[in-house]
């Protein structure tokens, strides 16, 4: 079997539509999409002094964070997100975070952001306040009575069904108050959602902070300066989000190694019983496509080859 060099874990890929160009500050009227290679070059960094003092920024962070109850186990994406907060607030930006928690359905106690707001207060050495939403009168009365250098988070982005289906209207609602945007949460910055993508088409500009800028400084030098034969991992549940990276991986690598839920859409593909397994039925052409296209290439697409059965999802099933 070829020898693989080099491996390249790919938490996302297609984050094109996270960023737009933009000369001006605090436009309300849709963006023109950009070329990623020139987009993913702009970060806070290359904004000057004049564009940041006093101006409301919105912040998506990820602060998805593992919790038991209200307890943070482990706040490494909130400390990931703290030098470009740090150095919004030391521009003297007003720095609104967003961030999604969990898969919340409508507003839920147990996923409010209130812990992760109180955490990122602890390692920022200030009161960080959480809005009691993410949209709204109160949210703007809260944006508008803040001074230079404060934090706030807004609640959960997804008590509201319209974050993840991007629909214009509640984007409008949310982009509302802020003059430009600044996205910081790469494991998200591949989903349209409103508070991703959605908002590059109100507010100008929209930039990378830190923590993105050096995820894709990284995936482009490894992409493109990485040894030959070069292999890709792809995970997650769905197909449906993971297409544009994958026929983009099958022009640069040598081989893709699929894993977690979306293994069984593959597999439905090649025509085999999954069973009760997760299946995009609507993607499996999707995945025959994608597997052809690989053949024609003369690239590789490996599949799980050892899966246990069970009668049921549960630790004592059969």
């Amino acid at each position: 079997m070829k020898f693989v060099n080099s491996a390249l874990f790919f938490l996302a890929a297609t984050t094109a539509t996270a960023f737009v160009p933009a000369p001006q500050v605090g436009v309300r009227a849709p963006a023109a999409p950009s070329n990623f290679e020139l987009e993913a070059k702009k970060s806070i960094e290359d904004l000057s002094d004049d564009e940041l003092k006093g101006k409301k920024v919105l912040v998506r962070c990820d602060v998805n964070v593992p919790l038991d109850g209200k307890k943070i186990t482990d706040d490494t994406r909130i400390r990931a997100s703290i030098p470009t907060i740090e150095y919004l607030k030391g521009k003297g930006a007003i720095v609104t975070v967003c961030s999604h928690l969990g898969r919340p359905d409508g507003p839920e106690d147990k996923f409010s952001l209130g812990p992760a707001a109180e955490r990122m207060g602890e390692l920022l050495g200030e009161d960080v306040k959480l809005a009691p939403d993410c949209i709204g009168e109160e949210v703007k009365a809260m944006v508008d009575g803040a001074k230079e250098g404060d934090v706030i988070m807004l609640e959960n982005t997804r008590f509201y069904k319209e974050e993840t289906k991007n629909e214009e209207s509640f984007v409008e609602k949310f982009a509302a108050p802020f003059d430009l945007f600044v996205n910081d949460a790469f494991g998200t910055a591949h989903r349209a959602h409103a508070s991703t993508e959605g908002v590059t088409k109100f507010l100008s500009p929209a930039v990378s902070g830190f923590l993105l800028a050096k995820e894709l400084e990284y995936l482009d030098g490894a992409i493109s300066n990485g040894e030959k034969p070069m292999a890709a991992i792809v995970g997650g549940s769905k197909v449906s989000s993971k297409i544009t990276v994958l026929e983009a991986l099958l022009e640069k690598c040598d081989k893709i190694i699929i894993g977690g839920g979306m293994v069984f859409t593959f597999l439905k593909a090649k025509g085999l019983n999954v069973g009760t397994s997760l299946v995009e039925d609507d993607f499996v052409d999707t995945a025959k496509a994608v597997l052809e296209k690989a053949d024609k290439l003369g690239k590789t697409i490996l599949l799980p080859s050892d899966i246990i059965i069970a009668d049921e999802f549960s630790a004592d099933a059969n």
